[in-house]
């Protein structure tokens, strides 16, 4: 077996919201070796601009190279709208996949033709959101529904805080009047608090998430330049932007304890 077969894929957020894509990647590919990067010390992407962004997915992207990854993974709606493109600009030959709001199989999905999007408010204003729409969504209706404030209390690992239900429900609710039977969690975070969401709805809404085509994706390019591992993997290593000790203290919440966890200084 070739050395690429057995290098790691780099995998990226802004925070610790690409965890459920990492999990839905370990399920699909339990031979590939991981490297996590959590951008925490810049959290959150959305109230940036894009030129920032980009410029940390350069940073970011160049670490994982020089760590040998062999395939890159954006776990991230606002890092793929603003930096995904000039990613696959300057390296053509890595596999690079990107998240996006899961239109299409939303408008699949619905029975009434209304779906509800919970995300980001920088991923509800992007063209490529806007594009996705024009795509898949010219015969349901769709009700967006920006959700501050979310992202940065499941950073903290609070997932079940009467502050937290209180938000939640907030943004859930102008969605059931609309009558949505189906709604887009339309960032990385937001699977988190899918046992918190389906206390509050009924069970007949569907909830769709993108971690998973993600992960299919990232092995149907890696299938296709045969450089699937065979495995076994190497642990997870994963490295922070903010302060290693509270990523290590979340990361038994969201995903599993790990004693790798280190400073990510760029």
């Amino acid at each position: 077996m070739s050395r690429d077969n057995d290098a790691p894929v780099g995998v990226f957020d802004s925070g610790v919201g690409g965890l459920s894509v990492l999990g839905e990647i370990r399920s699909l590919l339990p031979s590939e070796s991981l490297l996590y990067v959590a951008d925490c010390g810049h959290i959150p992407y959305g109230e940036k601009t894009p030129e920032f962004i980009r410029q940390r997915c350069v940073i970011i992207a160049e670490f994982f190279r020089t760590r040998g990854a062999k395939a890159l993974v954006l776990a991230c709606n606002t890092a793929t709208v603003a930096g995904v493109a000039d990613l696959r600009e300057r390296y053509p030959e890595w596999p690079i996949v990107g998240m996006e709001p899961a239109v299409k199989p939303a408008a699949a999905a619905t029975r009434t033709g209304v779906v509800g999007v919970l995300a980001t408010t920088g991923t509800l204003q992007s063209a490529k959101f806007a594009a996705l729409l024009d795509r898949f969504a010219t015969d349901i209706q769709v009700v967006t529904q920006p959700c501050p404030g979310l992202v940065e209390l499941i950073e903290t690992g609070d997932l079940t805080s009467p502050l937290i239900r209180q938000l939640l429900h907030s943004y859930v609710e102008p969605l059931l009047e609309a009558g949505c039977d189906t709604i887009i969690l339309g960032c990385t975070h937001y699977p988190f608090l899918k046992p918190l969401l389906r206390e509050m709805i009924p069970a007949s809404i569907t909830l769709i998430d993108t971690g998973g085509a993600v992960a299919r994706q990232l092995q149907r390019l890696l299938g296709q330049r045969d450089m699937l591992a065979s495995g076994p993997p190497q642990p997870t290593q994963f490295w922070t932007s903010g302060d290693p000790d509270n990523f290590r203290n979340i990361l038994p919440v969201l995903l599993e304890a790990s004693d790798s966890v280190r400073s990510f200084a760029s």
